[in-house]
């Protein structure tokens, strides 16, 4: 047999042995994740085909170093994504994330965009480019939730040294289009109770009737400033209407995931939103209805609930909303118009910081931003203080003086 040549590789020191088959067998000794060192070794029939099967085991070796042999920079986003999915809920607490944060939809929409490229292919050019095209043919809401959800995939890559770096944190600033709160008003609140409230009730017209609950929810949502999967999610024991001003707790969220059943989730849109709001007469006396038709359900039962008695849906109720407007004439109202109007209202009479308190924020800014319509009216204190600047009168002659 031929004396082993040795040469040094990118791994560390390669060795070169003529095997009995005439192929030359490259081996070398790789540091593992654990710290031992293990012989490695993979045979060619030249010399540098044996080194280059040897160093793509290596490197092969190496992305499986992380202590996941599930995950590598050689696996597909596909597999990734199904890593994301199986992870713990203990996991997704740790790292402040929860179930129905992300919309089943915009994940669909990455995992088309990148199911058959490998982790090492996913660059930030690539991914850049895919988000500038969201926001510029769908919209900056559908970008931002897409970032979020590639953001999320591709750092439990990097936690799983798979990748050495998340590309999304690279990619360029979405620069949201500008736009305003709009609330509405006393006027547009009525019509749009009167419109509800009427919709297919007149005499004559086929299939069952509406049971009232749209309307209720309207009311509920007006006197909590709830979201509407919130709302939705209120029982029986969130709610006390024995105290003046009843109160209601906002400790819940309807989730509608794609392909299973809708639940009820046991805490909002973050779970530092749970709060207790007290309410206005005509939600107390909306909830006291609903507590009336459920009296001989048990306490943890929804308020708002299906004819099967199952969660209704939130894209349901908005769909519901939407036709009833249409009819009526009524354009551009949604339901989180109720949510907006609440936080004006407060914020009118009381200011920003018990407003984002109402609506369950963790910080005023986000509340001034995105749910109170600018107040174009400035203090009209204003015009007494300016009172100064008015001209003073010249004084009139005495008389003394003249002549005649």
């Amino acid at each position: 047999m031929a004396r082993p040549r040795t040469d040094v590789g990118t791994f560390g020191q390669f060795t070169y042995i003529a095997a009995h088959n005439g192929k030359i067998k490259a081996r070398v000794r790789f540091r593992d994740d654990d710290g031992q060192l293990r012989l490695v070794q993979a045979t060619g029939d030249t010399r540098t085909a044996a080194e280059r099967a040897l160093k793509k085991k290596l490197t092969r070796r190496d992305n499986f170093s992380a202590g996941s042999r599930d995950l590598s920079a050689d696996s597909t986003f596909s597999r990734l994504c199904r890593g994301l999915a199986r992870r713990p809920r203990s996991d997704r607490q740790a790292r402040g994330e929860h179930a129905g944060t992300v919309r089943a939809e915009h994940a669909a929409t990455c995992h088309a965009r990148f199911e058959h490229l490998l982790l090492r292919e996913i660059t930030v050019r690539k991914v850049d480019q895919f988000i500038k095209a969201l926001a510029a043919n769908k919209s900056y809401s559908m970008a931002k939730q897409a970032r979020t959800v590639l953001s999320l995939a591709l750092g439990l890559a990097v936690r799983y040294d798979a990748l050495r770096e998340n590309p999304v944190r690279s990619i360029a600033v979405l620069h949201k289009p500008p736009s305003q709160a709009m609330a509405l008003t006393s006027a547009q609140v009525d019509a749009i109770r009167v419109a509800v409230r009427g919709w297919r009730r007149s005499t004559g017209l086929s299939g069952p009737k509406p049971d009232g609950q749209l309307e209720q929810i309207i009311e509920v949502m007006l006197g909590t400033s709830g979201r509407i999967g919130e709302v939705l999610a209120i029982r029986k024991c969130d709610v006390d209407v024995t105290v003046t001003p009843a109160r209601v707790r906002i400790c819940g969220r309807i989730i509608s995931p794609t392909g299973k059943p809708t639940y009820r989730q046991p805490h909002p849109k973050t779970e530092k939103s749970t709060r207790v709001v007290s309410v206005p007469s005509f939600t107390a006396e909306v909830i006291r209805q609903r507590l009336v038709v459920l009296a001989d359900e048990p306490d943890d039962h929804l308020l708002f609930f299906s004819r099967n008695h199952t969660p209704l849906t939130t894209n349901n109720v908005r769909r519901r909303l939407r036709t009833i407007l249409e009819e009526a004439g009524i354009e551009g109202v949604t339901l989180h118009a109720f949510r907006r109007t609440v936080a004006t209202v407060l914020d009118r009479a009381s200011g920003a910081d018990l407003t984002a308190d109402m609506l369950g924020h963790t910080s005023s800014k986000i509340t001034k931003q995105h749910h109170i319509e600018p107040d174009e009216t400035v203090n009209p204190v204003t015009a007494e203080i300016l009172e100064s600047l008015a001209r003073r009168a010249a004084k009139e002659p005495d008389g003394e003086g003249d002549s005649a």
